[in-house]
């Protein structure tokens, strides 16, 4: 098996796990997720989705796919960073707001509640996890995918084509 595809399915176990985490917060810590919680428990699950479907791609579809999981990985790291703004100004807090009510509306938070709907306010603060908040190890995973997901276009390439040098690799 190649690097590119031995990352794919990392990047897609490691966003299933993180979602496996979040619900344990939710569920077993009693942690509500507040519409940014929400927001990027999606972009976990768009880029678990786009890893399994550049598995099946080839490789030239696999390097354009790339790129797009990469600016949906930049996506999530400025919803976290969002979410990290808002938690430094409480009086900007989000939660029972009309963001919130259009979240729990879309089919997927009626379809499985427990993992999409919104039920908490961004600015609760919880126990860090290893010292870092919830939206800082999201901002941390979202940069890492972010990264991963360059580094497969970069190596995904078609056999004709060639590096800077004009060798082909």
């Amino acid at each position: 098996m190649n690097i590119s595809k031995t990352l794919l399915i990392t990047i897609a176990a490691t966003c299933v796990a993180l979602l496996g985490i979040a619900l344990y917060l939710q569920l077993g810590e009693g942690m509500l997720p507040c519409p940014l919680c929400v927001a990027q428990r999606y972009v976990f699950v768009a880029i678990a989705v786009i890893c399994i479907i550049l598995l099946i791609l080839p490789v030239a579809a696999r390097k354009v796919g790339s790129w797009i999981g990469a600016v949906i990985a930049l996506i999530g790291a400025g919803i976290a960073l969002r979410h990290l703004w808002v938690k430094a100004h409480p009086a900007l807090s989000c939660g029972i707001d009309p963001w919130e009510v259009a979240l729990n509306k879309i089919f997927t938070a009626e379809l499985v509640p427990v993992l999409f709907k919104a039920d908490g306010m961004c600015s609760t603060e919880y126990e860090p996890i290893l010292g870092l908040s919830i939206p800082q190890w999201s901002l941390v995973w979202f940069a890492i995918f972010a990264l991963s997901f360059v580094v497969i276009a970069m190596i995904n390439k078609r056999p004709n084509e060639r590096n800077v040098f004009g060798r082909s690799r």
